[in-house]
């Protein structure tokens, strides 16, 4: 199996930083941990978690998207929080882009994140379905 880095264009860039965005292993799909940043790389949502919670699933919903996937090919997710009095906000905002059965999830609270005005940050893996490309017996 092959391995390969991606470097989205749908998300703020990573040149210089020391990290990827993406590794893809077969049609398993690894996203590092996305925080409110857009695809500029300006915080969207300073002090407001809920604005920066939509950028996150966004920017998830983006990279995925533009490897040919979508949010329901999630099949696990790290979260990291800053406040744990912010979890209501959050899941409000999560439940824009999730509906039972929801993927699994680890749900961290943290004393901080990269940048001081980070207040989430979420990584996820995600396995494509491959369509099927060799002739079915009917």
């Amino acid at each position: 199996m092959t391995r390969e880095i991606i470097q989205p264009e749908s998300v703020h860039s990573t040149a210089g930083v020391g990290y990827s965005h993406v590794a893809k292993a077969g049609n398993t799909i690894y996203i590092a941990g996305q925080i409110a940043l857009d695809a500029a790389g300006n915080l969207v949502g300073k002090g407001d978690i809920e604005a920066q919670t939509h950028q996150v699933y966004a920017n998830l919903q983006a990279i995925l998207e533009e490897l040919g996937g979508s949010l329901n090919d999630i099949v696990k997710m790290t979260t990291y929080l800053t406040d744990r009095s912010q979890l209501g906000a959050f899941r409000r905002i999560r439940n824009r882009f999730f509906s039972a059965p929801f993927p699994p999830n680890t749900l961290l609270f943290v004393s901080g994140l990269a940048q001081p005005d980070y207040l989430v940050e979420i990584e996820a893996i995600a396995v494509l379905t491959i369509p099927r490309t060799d002739p079915v017996d009917v």
